[in-house]
C-alpha cells in the first residue's frame, strides 16, 4: 500500500482544514494511495517517523502566505500572515523528499513552498503587483477561472487528456511564482498574464510537479486532475529509497 504524507492546511483555521482536506485525501484514496495526515503540533522526531513509512508528499493549499523574509523580501499590506508551524512541518517534508528522492505534488500555497524552499521567490499579491484583469482567486466554486499554456515536453504536457483545445483550470491564489527555485522549469502559464501557473523538477529520475491551481477539487469532474493524481500516486508506487549521497550526486 501507498502512503502520502499531508500535513494538515494550516494551524490557525479550523473551519479551513475541514472544508479542504478531505478532497485532498478523498483524490489520493480514488487514485489507489493511503494518505497519512500529519498533524502540525507534532514534534518533528515523530514527523520523521511517520515519514520513514510514507512513498511520496504532498504539500496542499492554506490560507497562510509564505513568510517573505524567507526569499529575502519585507511583507507588503496586502501579504497574509504566514503559519510558522506548517511551515515547520513543510521544511521536515520537503527535506525528506529531496533526501531520498520522494516524489512530490504541491498545490497551490504548496507550490510556492516548495518553490522558495529551492531559492526562488514569490509575487506577493497578484493583483496589486501585477495589475492583471485575469480573476486568479474567484469564488471556490469556480471550476474554468481561466486558461493556461502547458510547456511542450514537460511531465505535465504528458498529462494533458486528449483532444482537448483550450486547457481551463480553476484558481483560488493572491500569490504566484515570480522567479523558479533552483532545478525547477516552468510547465505552465496563464497566457492572458504570464503568471506562473506550474513548476516541476528537472530530473528524469524525480518526480515533483507543483500546480497553482487545485486540482483536488475537481478529481471527480477532470481528466487532468485526476491525471496528476493518478501519476503522483504512481510515482510513489514506483518509489525506492535513495542514499542521501546518491541523491546529492544525482540532483
Amino acid at each position: 500500500m501507498v502512503h502520502i504524507a499531508i500535513p494538515e492546511p494550516t494551524s490557525f483555521d479550523t473551519a479551513y482544514n475541514q472544508r479542504s482536506l478531505p478532497q485532498y485525501l478523498h483524490s489520493l484514496y480514488s487514485a489507489g494511495a493511503t494518505p497519512i495526515p500529519i498533524p502540525l503540533h507534532e514534534s518533528p522526531q515523530r514527523v520523521a517517523r511517520i515519514l520513514s513509512t510514507c512513498h511520496g508528499i504532498l504539500l496542499p493549499g492554506s490560507p497562510a502566505d509564505i513568510d517573505p523574509q524567507t526569499y529575502g523580501e519585507s511583507p507588503i499590506p496586502l501579504c497574509e500572515k504566514p503559519d510558522p508551524a506548517r511551515a515547520s512541518v513543510d521544511e521536515l517534508l520537503i527535506q525528506d523528499a529531496f533526501n531520498l528522492h520522494k516524489p512530490i505534488l504541491a498545490i497551490c500555497q504548496g507550490t510556492q513552498a516548495l518553490n522558495v524552499w529551492c531559492g526562488g521567490t514569490l509575487i506577493q499579491d497578484v493583483p496589486s503587483q501585477v495589475g492583471t484583469t485575469v480573476q486568479h482567486s474567484p469564488d471556490r466554486t469556480v471550476h474554468q477561472a481561466h486558461v493556461i499554456d502547458v510547456t511542450p515536453g514537460t511531465r505535465l504536457a504528458a498529462l494533458i487528456p486528449p483532444v482537448v483545445d483550450d486547457l481551463y483550470v480553476n484558481s483560488s491564489h493572491h500569490q504566484a511564482i515570480r522567479v523558479p527555485g533552483d532545478n525547477l522549469v516552468v510547465s505552465a502559464r496563464c497566457p492572458a498574464d504570464n503568471i506562473i501557473e506550474a513548476v516541476e523538477l528537472a530530473s528524469p529520475t524525480h518526480f515533483a510537479i507543483a500546480v497553482q491551481w487545485h486540482p483536488e477539487r475537481t478529481y471527480d469532474i477532470s481528466a487532468l486532475s485526476r491525471n496528476i493524481f493518478a501519476a503522483f500516486v504512481h510515482a510513489a508506487e514506483s518509489w525506492t529509497p535513495r542514499r542521501i549521497e546518491e541523491s546529492v550526486l544525482h540532483a
